[in-house]
């Protein structure tokens, strides 16, 4: 008995060389086929422009904890001169990646009209302004923390213009964001700081009037009463009893409202202060801003194209053009071998 035949067909180096070499007239014409579609195509492909900016987030540090409060005591070192952390970074990788600066751009440079999207609904134009947006206009994070914004356009100018308006732009988004909430918080501590006034005025006025009866300092004048009184009736003078007896009652009624007034007074004093520091401390935080990065490289309007790189996409389709016809034919000689392998 013969040898069976072999059910696949196993090709090494060699087999594959002389197959490859058999095949030639096939291989090379529809590899030049695809050099030839690959080069027309790159040729029709529109050139594109790229512009780049990059930064460092600042820390995330108050400003009035910074530069005006002296009480604060924090074991965070940085500083408004501080560059941001790895947080910092990823935090402004998340607001550059929010619909508010999405949605400003898009305004600010008409980016419907720029790119010729098609307002009707049947052809998804939100959809496709979002698919061109993120396909030419994208954010990463360098390994140095920095911050990297890349714009592609087929105008350089507006490629740079709009770089350069997204840095700017997310120094704005975060004192917006900043100073909506320190506005919350200047509100609560001004209204406490004038209650707080109101109380000191409401307490003094009561003081006062209690005052005007003769009060001023209980405990030594309780003292010197007793005294006295005991003294007035041990010599039987009535008049001088009576007289001190009257002081005393009016003593003995006012007195620990008195005491009590003077405490908050103290109180609400103590208070008054504290809330002064985060008063002006609040409103310093409403009023003023730090700029929130650190451009290192400005968008600069491009001299060269960045898209398309003709060379490499001929390249890569004669490759794969030769590749994928080599792979066909390998499939149809192994298909052939295991039919003839059946017959037989």
């Amino acid at each position: 008995m013969g040898k069976s035949p072999k059910k696949n067909k196993v090709y090494d180096a060699f087999d594959l060389i002389a197959f490859a070499w058999d095949k030639k007239g096939i291989l090379i014409g529809v590899t030049t086929l695809g050099a030839i579609a690959s080069i027309i195509i790159s040729l029709l492909m529109p050139e594109k422009f790229k512009s780049t900016v990059v930064l460092f987030p600042a820390a995330s540090v108050s400003i009035s904890k910074s530069l005006v409060e002296t009480s604060s005591i924090s074991m965070d070192s940085r500083d408004i001169l501080s560059f941001g952390r790895e947080e910092d970074a990823e935090r402004m990788l998340q607001i550059l990646n929010s619909n508010k600066i999405k949605e400003h751009i898009v305004s600010k440079f008409s980016l419907f009209t720029h790119y010729e999207i098609d307002m009707d609904p049947k052809n998804f134009p939100y959809t496709k302004l979002d698919n061109k947006y993120k396909s030419n206009i994208k954010y990463r994070r360098t390994e140095y923390q920095s911050i990297e914004i890349s714009v592609l356009d087929e105008d350089p100018q507006y490629a740079a213009n709009m770089a350069n308006e997204i840095a700017s732009y997310i120094d704005s988004t975060i004192h917006g964001m900043q100073k909506d909430r320190a506005l919350e918080a200047y509100k609560i501590v001004k209204r406490e700081y004038e209650l707080s006034q109101l109380q000191i005025d409401e307490f003094s006025d009561s003081i006062q009037k209690i005052r005007s009866l003769g009060i001023i300092d209980y405990e030594s004048q309780a003292a010197a009463l007793n005294e006295a009184y005991a003294s007035a009736l041990s010599k039987g003078d009535n008049n001088a009893a009576n007289s001190i007896k009257s002081r005393m009652n009016i003593l003995a009624r006012y007195g620990g409202v008195y005491v009590e007034l003077s405490k908050k007074l103290e109180s609400e004093i103590e208070r008054l202060g504290m809330l002064k520091d985060k008063y002006a401390a609040a409103k310093i935080n409403v009023e003023q801003t730090v700029p929130q990065i650190f451009i290192v490289d400005s968008a600069q309007v491009s001299e060269q194209k960045s898209e398309p790189v003709r060379s490499v996409i001929v390249m890569i389709s004669t490759l794969s053009s030769f590749a994928f016809t080599l792979l066909l034919l390998l499939i149809i000689d192994n298909v052939k071998a295991r039919s003839n392998s059946k017959k037989n």
